[in-house]
Formats: C-alpha cells, sequence, structure tokens
C-alpha cells in the first residue's frame, strides 16, 4: 500500500499516525485558566525532549468538531504552567473520563473523581491518585496546520519540579513495574506496556 499524504483527509492521516506510532505514554496534563478554574486532560502525542535542560512536550491537536484550541493549549498560552501525571492502570478510567470533551466551565478533577493535590513550584495542581509529576514551566508553544481540526501545536515545557511516590524510587531510578504505565494504542484500545519486556545491551 502506497498511500500519498497529501491526499488525505486528517482524520484518515490520525488514523495512520495513531496505528503505526505505538504504544503511546499519556500526558495527563493539569492546568489553570486565568480565573483559577483547573482543566485536566490526556494526551498521547508526548515525549521527553532533553535532560539538560530537563524538557518535555506533548502535542494538543485543534478539535475535531470545530477547530478550536483545546482548553488545556489555552491555558498553558496564558498561564505558562502546568503539570503532566504520569497515568497508572489504577486510574485509567478516570483518566479516560476527561478526555470528554467538556465545556470551558467543567473543573474534570471533579467529573473524574480524582484528586486535586498542591504542586510544588507552579499553581496548577496536580492529580494525587499519579506516582510521578511533572511540574513545568512554558518553553514555547509551535502551531502547525493554522486553525482547523486536524491542525495542531507542540507544546514544549521545562521541568522544574519532580514528584515521585517513594515506593517508585530506587537508586536514583524509577521501579516501572511499580509504576504500573499505561500505554495507547490505536482508536480505543490501550497497553500495559510491562505486560512482556526483554532487555537489549547497547554494544
Amino acid at each position: 500500500m502506497e498511500i500519498k499524504t497529501d491526499s488525505l483527509e486528517w482524520r484518515d492521516a490520525y488514523k495512520l499516525l495513531q496505528g503505526s506510532i505505538l504504544p503511546r505514554p499519556i500526558a495527563f496534563v493539569s492546568s489553570l485558566d486565568e480565573n483559577g478554574n483547573a482543566n485536566l486532560a490526556p494526551f498521547s502525542f508526548f515525549t521527553a525532549i532533553s535532560a539538560d535542560p530537563m524538557m518535555v512536550c506533548f502535542s494538543p491537536m485543534r478539535r475535531g468538531t470545530d477547530g478550536a484550541k483545546k482548553d488545556t493549549l489555552k491555558n498553558i498560552e496564558k498561564t505558562k504552567q502546568f503539570v503532566i501525571n504520569i497515568v497508572g492502570e489504577e486510574f485509567v478510567g478516570q483518566m479516560n473520563e476527561c478526555a470528554t470533551e467538556f465545556s470551558s466551565e467543567v473543573d474534570e478533577f471533579e467529573a473524574s473523581g480524582l484528586t486535586k493535590e498542591k504542586s510544588a513550584a507552579v499553581k496548577a495542581p496536580r492529580v494525587k491518585e499519579s506516582q510521578v509529576h511533572l511540574e513545568c514551566e512554558l518553553d514555547q508553544v509551535l502551531h502547525f496546520g493554522g486553525d482547523h481540526a486536524g491542525a495542531g501545536s507542540l507544546v514544549i515545557g521545562k521541568v522544574i519540579h519532580v514528584h515521585v511516590n517513594d515506593d517508585l524510587y530506587e537508586s536514583g531510578r524509577i521501579n516501572s513495574e511499580k509504576l504500573n504505565p499505561v500505554g495507547r494504542l490505536a482508536g480505543a484500545t490501550y497497553t500495559l506496556p510491562l505486560a512482556k519486556t526483554f532487555e537489549l545491551q547497547r554494544k
């Protein structure tokens, strides 16, 4: 199968990306608007950039219904802060509830039953149920594709504070099995990436 991307409708292009780049970690991003109202939403276009400085990024696409910016992006552009909460299996159902297109007035913490916990260095709250939190200051936002459905942005953040559950932290490393992270596959399918693992030592 040969596919020329310039002829694809955006939903079909999205399916190709979702189905080939996997499993994907999930950035469960908490933010505040200018009035202090909390927002919580998952994004599976997410990765690390560098360790020095400690930088991460995630990509919120425009809303598929009307091409508008998502609340998370609008909040971060205004307040310049956010928290990435790492998703474990224990609360993946509640995370999924936060993927709903709520109106901007809805607090997804309350809608999902997740617990707000005060952050150390940013105003946005973190998710207490998560075992790892990356508190971030906005470095920059890059926009791609304009203001229509299917377009997106790259949010780059500098990690200024990290919380790790004591039970996970062993000799400066995070115990992945205890973290029990969840990954995203295509469509509505998720995975527990540690179900089957193997090691390859670099030569």
